[in-house]
């Protein structure tokens, strides 16, 4: 059998050139000339495992780095009125997916923005659309949600505990103040340990600490600060995300910051953050993720994103088919946010699809490979084998073998769950995973690149 190869990566291939957690990317999706009917869309679909995700664009303040889709601040009513639009598409969204087949979700999330922004009665009333609108039981699936430590507030934590939260990540970023100031982000760290501890107090099972390397004047020293003053408070999980400063953010704004020198910086970051956590009891689920490894088990059983479907609600969220993935438009620039959420909240019939990508059998291929490759985990051959057919290093020789000669891919891999009978596996070294900001978008289909590249950010 081949062993993996250890050569050092060519200076040329730089580590971060775009963070892929889902494929093909937003920038990628365009208005559908047909806006096919959602009722079309999903009929055939399987139901029975279904990921639910809604949408809360807003924000106390926004972040230098931070190019989601949300708007600071809420005139009086706009959080209700923008409730309200949830409701009128939840419930034709519900409709569409119908009786015939059976529908259930497996898991559900809170995302932003922030969703903690909502006061507790609009929360319980985001939980009801959930519930009451689509279906899900949130008590019995895993519900995650995120807040920032301004709107952790006990009130709010009480009824996200109350409704079931199994996770709760709270936008620390860093807990050097300095630091926080630097990526435009101001905060007390006195504010960022009270919050905590009502995160804590709330019995929420699973904490999640988002925390940030490479932000201006940070140095391994003040990133092992941060580190330990998280680890103090023992997070069933911890994220580490490198800094990107992208197009029409604030950082953009103050000058971006780029070069190998970054790069370098960032990297090295990395490697102290991975190595501190692993020496500290956590597990290197991704290149951003890391569990304690007693934490309580979080993901749902039955439910893969890979082949699963995902219902997304509200202006910044997306959905999946097997087929087609779709959404409103996306934009970061304020003045197109807020006219994005405005026209949103004046819809009246969202029983179709308006911006999407359809994605072939080769896409669908890609996305496979990619969200399971970037798993610290990979991906069994004889999973891709029997959802396609194919052999992925027949499918994808270049690519696989370009990984494998910059040793970032194990060739001699076995499935570990399999036992005596474990089939090969694709699964990163721990350099791919280091560079899987790089080896994400290799396998970035030519016509998606040629989207992402023909995208105008607005």
């Amino acid at each position: 059998m081949n062993s993996p190869v250890t050569a050092p990566v060519p200076a040329t291939v730089r580590p971060y050139q775009s963070y892929v957690y889902a494929y093909p990317h937003k920038t990628a999706y365009r208005p559908l000339p047909d806006r096919p009917a959602l009722r079309d869309i999903w009929r055939g679909e399987p139901k029975d495992a279904l990921s639910l995700y809604l949408h809360v664009p807003f924000c106390e303040v926004r972040c230098g780095f931070c190019n989601l889709f949300t708007r600071t601040g809420a005139p009086d009513g706009l959080t209700g009125r923008y409730l309200d639009a949830l409701d009128r598409q939840a419930a034709a969204v519900r409709e569409a997916l119908g009786d015939a087949d059976p529908v259930r979700f497996a898991t559900a999330a809170f995302g932003g923005g922030t969703p903690t922004f909502l006061t507790a009665a609009e929360l319980h009333r985001l939980c009801d659309i959930a519930e009451r609108r689509m279906g899900a039981d949130l008590r019995a699936i895993p519900l995650s949600a995120e807040a920032s430590p301004a709107t952790a507030t006990a009130d709010r934590l009480a009824v996200l505990a109350e409704r079931g939260t199994t996770r709760l990540s709270l936008g620390v970023q860093s807990f050097v103040e300095e630091e926080a100031r630097a990526a435009v982000r101001p905060q007390r760290r006195a504010d960022v340990e009270a919050a905590l501890g009502r995160i804590r107090d709330a019995g929420i099972p699973v904490l999640n600490i988002d925390l940030i390397y490479g932000i201006d004047g940070q140095t391994t020293a003040t990133w092992l600060r941060s580190l330990d003053a998280a680890l103090a408070w023992r997070p069933e999980e911890l994220y580490l995300y490198p800094l990107y400063v992208r197009p029409l953010t604030g950082l953009a704004r103050h000058g971006a910051r780029t070069g190998q020198d970054w790069d370098a910086q960032r990297l090295s970051l990395y490697r102290t953050g991975r190595d501190h956590l692993l020496a500290h009891g956590y597990e290197q689920v991704s290149m951003r993720m890391f569990r304690r490894a007693d934490a309580p088990p979080q993901g749902p059983a039955d439910y893969a994103c890979q082949t699963d479907g995902m219902i997304g609600l509200g202006c910044g969220a997306r959905s999946y088919t097997s087929a087609l993935h779709y959404s409103f438009e996306y934009a970061v620039g304020a003045r197109e946010v807020r006219a994005i959420i405005d026209a949103y909240i004046a819809t009246g019939d969202f029983t179709r699809a308006r911006h999407g990508r359809y994605l072939n059998e080769d896409e669908a291929r890609r996305r496979h490979l990619l969200q399971s490759l970037l798993q610290a985990q990979g991906m069994p051959v004889a999973e891709y084998r029997a959802r396609f057919g194919t052999d992925p290093r027949d499918d994808f020789p270049a690519e696989l073998a370009e990984f494998a000669a910059r040793g970032w891919l194990d060739t001699d891999a076995r499935d570990r769950a399999a036992g005596d009978g474990a089939g090969p596996v694709l699964r990163l070294t721990p350099e791919g995973l280091a560079y899987s900001d790089a080896l994400g978008p290799a396998l970035f289909s030519p016509e998606v690149r040629a989207a992402m590249a023909a995208y105008e950010p607005r």
